[in-house]
This record gives C-alpha cells, sequence and structure tokens, in this order.
C-alpha cells in the first residue's frame, strides 16, 4: 500500500513538472512569435534605425540599378522618402514578382514597394496600405505586327511575369497559351527573341519600355479592369500600416506624388501619357 503511496505521489509530481515545462516552453515559443510579428513595428525599425523595402531591380522607370550602380525609379524615390519621415536609413532588398509576398513573411522586408497592384487574393496574404497610383494591363507587341485586340492572342503565345496581374488575368481567358519568367529581364528578352506574338504586364511601365525600344508598339492600352498600386506589409502588420497611410496622406497634400512623377517618370513616358494617367488624387 505504502509502495503505491509513493509511486502515486512520483508520478504526480512528475506530471505537475512535465506541465510546468511545457508552460514555460509555451511562452517562451509564444513570446518568439510575438517577437518576430513585432520586428516591423514603427517602433522596431526606428529602434533598429533602417526600413527594410522590397523593390524591383529590373524595371525603369519604377524601380532598376541605373549605369552608376545606384537604385532609382519612382518606387525607389518613395522608400527614401518614407525612410526620412520616419528618421531612418533605408534598406533595398531586391525582389521579382513572384517572391514579393514570401520576403514578407520571412522578415527580409518591412514594407513592399515593388509596383505591387491590389488584389482580392493578395488581400488574403498581405495588409495593402492606400494606393499611390493607378493602372492596368496593357499588350506590347512588334510594330511589323501589332496586336490590337484580344482576339488576336487566340492561339498564340503571350509573354508575362509569374506573380502579376498580367498573368491572373490571361490564365482566366481561353485560348491563350503564356509562356511565364520570373523575371522582367527574362520577359522583356523573350519578346526581342520573337518568342511569343506580344507580351503582357502593367501599361504604365509598358509605354516607358516601347520608348526605348521604338521596334514594338502598345497595341492595347487598357484591358481588364482598371487597378490600383499599394505599398504593402505584413498580414496584420498595423502598426506599419497605420504609420505609412497617415505618411501617405501627407506626402500627397504635399504633392510629392507630381513631383516624382515629374522626375522619374516623365522623361520615360511619351506625350500620351498625362501626370492624371497615373497618380491618384
Amino acid at each position: 500500500m505504502k509502495t503505491h503511496k509513493t509511486r502515486n505521489i512520483v508520478i504526480g509530481v512528475l506530471v505537475v513538472v512535465v506541465i510546468a515545462i511545457a508552460a514555460f516552453f509555451g511562452i517562451k515559443s509564444s513570446s518568439s512569435n510575438n517577437s518576430a510579428a513585432n520586428d516591423s513595428s514603427v517602433s522596431a525599425i526606428k529602434k533598429r534605425g533602417t526600413l527594410k523595402v522590397a523593390v524591383f531591380g529590373d524595371l525603369p522607370p519604377y524601380g532598376w540599378v541605373n549605369d552608376h550602380g545606384k537604385r532609382v525609379g519612382y518606387d525607389v524615390r518613395l522608400a527614401r522618402q518614407l525612410a526620412k519621415d520616419m528618421g531612418v536609413k533605408v534598406k533595398f532588398v531586391q525582389v521579382n514578382a513572384n517572391n514579393r509576398v514570401d520576403t514578407l513573411n520571412a522578415n527580409k522586408a518591412d514594407l513592399v514597394l515593388a509596383n505591387f497592384t491590389v488584389t482580392p487574393e493578395r488581400k488574403e496574404v498581405v495588409d495593402f496600405a492606400k494606393p499611390y497610383m493607378k493602372v492596368s494591363v496593357g499588350v506590347i507587341s512588334p510594330k511589323k505586327n501589332p496586336v490590337t485586340k484580344a482576339s488576336q492572342l487566340k492561339g498564340k503565345n503571350l509573354i508575362v511575369t509569374k506573380g502579376t496581374t498580367a498573368e491572373n488575368y490571361f490564365t482566366k481567358q481561353k485560348g491563350v497559351d503564356l509562356l511565364k519568367f520570373d523575371s522582367k529581364t527574362q520577359q522583356f528578352n523573350a519578346i526581342k527573341n520573337k518568342r511569343a506574338a506580344a507580351l503582357a504586364d502593367d501599361n504604365s511601365y509598358l509605354y516607358a519600355w516601347v520608348k526605348h525600344n521604338p521596334n514594338y508598339t502598345v497595341g492595347i492600352k487598357n484591358i481588364g479592369p482598371q487597378q490600383f498600386i499599394s505599398p504593402a506589409v505584413k498580414k496584420g502588420n498595423k502598426s506599419l500600416l497605420n504609420w505609412v497611410n497617415k505618411d501617405l496622406a501627407k506626402l500627397n497634400k504635399r504633392q510629392f506624388f507630381i513631383n516624382d512623377y515629374n522626375q522619374e517618370l516623365k522623361p520615360y513616358f511619351g506625350k500620351e501619357i498625362k501626370p492624371s494617367d497615373i497618380v491618384l488624387d
């Protein structure tokens, strides 16, 4: 009887110890998760002294590296201004269209400013701030064989970049064969190498591309619904989201985006494009 009583006491003590250990590590794990989630809060960014911003590296005039090795472009200039307003330095993280969300989720960037179009699907995985630009899908093709309407694409190859709204839109269109690439550089090289009849992407920078590649034309200027470009933060990061929204409103009142357009976009666009075609009031 005494042996059974002793055994029960020992088992009871062991159960309490196991529960205590589990609780300790549970709290520790929870604290670690909360810490990771707060790595991109405004207070954490200010303490760190750097705002990590995901940008493109090969998409003129929005985000690219110029001949002098400097990052420039419409989105890049906005990133620098946001960091300045927060009182920190900016650290750029180069991304492709299809790894923008992963970069946020892996805490490699606090903010995405990489021509990120707002869609219902993307809203499920990131939080978008207020938009700062409007856009729609356009289609470029050789001037010698221009594609001016969607019906001409049936049975032909169309180039898109993975993870873009152009890919999403044309995936739903029957009879169009998509050639998908990881980067903007790859897709534009593909059209030059005559691997497809046309290329689809955001019309705003297709205008810029054809200006420097006069053998091509934006045969379809708008297809599908008008959409908007916004900064994106990790899902649930209310601290940074609220701060960015407030700063965007201040920048808009100061006409920052008109100035950004005139400095970064206007030199790359043709005469047919006006600030009101891109910039939101």
